[in-house]
């Protein structure tokens, strides 16, 4: 992987013009972290399905395909055509619309979970997109998340051995913007994302006047460490999982 840090990014546009190489890469089963561990782990902080999910920023739909498969009644939101017209493709009974997420098409109160699963670092107004999502929520619901670790998106390992030391260039506590080229399999995609510290969460999710339930950085198992470069990253959390409840009248 090569990480550059970029000076500024317009990141829904980013996602328009790398839309195809995700739908690719995100649909070979156990090509990606997603499949080898990272799914299930975030699944066990979800509430068990209930009257709506909303599954925010659905990409080419493989979250929403699962928690369907789980249970729950999912609608998907994209702000890139190509994921949305992907996800309808692969699941015509999946409702999905094109909407940006910090606009959301649906009325207050309309769903009892939202999921947000590796979209929230990949936002324009992160504000936005949390005032929204506790709009769209009932009193009581929860709204789940999965994001590239603070840590992951401030850094970087220094040489290819599994002991080298990870080095922050920069800031850790100013938002700035970088970009992933990865090459795996035959397969290359590019990912441009916004590192902003975890406070920038935390206040984000305040702010909008969720509580946060449970918070965790989950170890990558040894099962899903394919080399030995990759063992580096049971030292440091790759991602960030978060569960937080709009509060109803008990919580008062």
């Amino acid at each position: 992987m090569q990480r550059t840090r970029l000076p500024d990014a317009d990141l829904a546009a980013a996602w328009r013009e790398h839309a195809e190489e995700f739908i690719a890469w995100a649909r070979i089963p156990g090509h990606d972290s997603y499949w080898r561990f990272h799914r299930d782990i975030f699944f066990e902080i979800l509430p068990a399905p209930g009257r709506r999910t909303l599954d925010l920023g659905c990409g080419e739909g493989r979250v929403g395909r699962d928690l369907a498969a789980l249970g729950h009644t999912v609608v998907g939101v994209d702000a890139a055509p190509a994921m949305v017209e992907a996800a309808r493709t692969a699941d015509p009974e999946l409702e999905v619309h094109l909407a940006n997420a910090a606009a959301l098409p649906f009325e207050d109160a309309a769903f009892d979970l939202v999921v947000a699963f590796m979209s929230l670092q990949d936002v324009d107004d992160l504000e936005g997109a949390v005032r929204e999502s506790a709009r769209v929520l009932e009193p009581g619901g929860r709204l789940c998340l999965a994001i590239v670790h603070p840590i992951n998106s401030a850094g970087s390992f220094e040489g290819v051995d599994d002991g080298g030391p990870f080095t922050i260039d920069g800031s850790y506590l100013e938002s700035s913007y970088y970009m992933d080229e990865i090459r795996r399999d035959g397969l290359d995609i590019t990912f441009v994302g916004a590192h902003r510290p975890l406070e920038t969460y935390a206040e984000a999710l305040a702010d909008a006047g969720f509580l946060i339930e449970r918070l965790r950085e989950p170890v990558v198992p040894d099962e899903a460490v394919t080399t030995p470069r990759n063992r580096r990253w049971q030292r440091l959390p790759l991602f960030l999982h978060l569960r937080a409840v709009k509060p109803d009248s008990h919580h008062a």
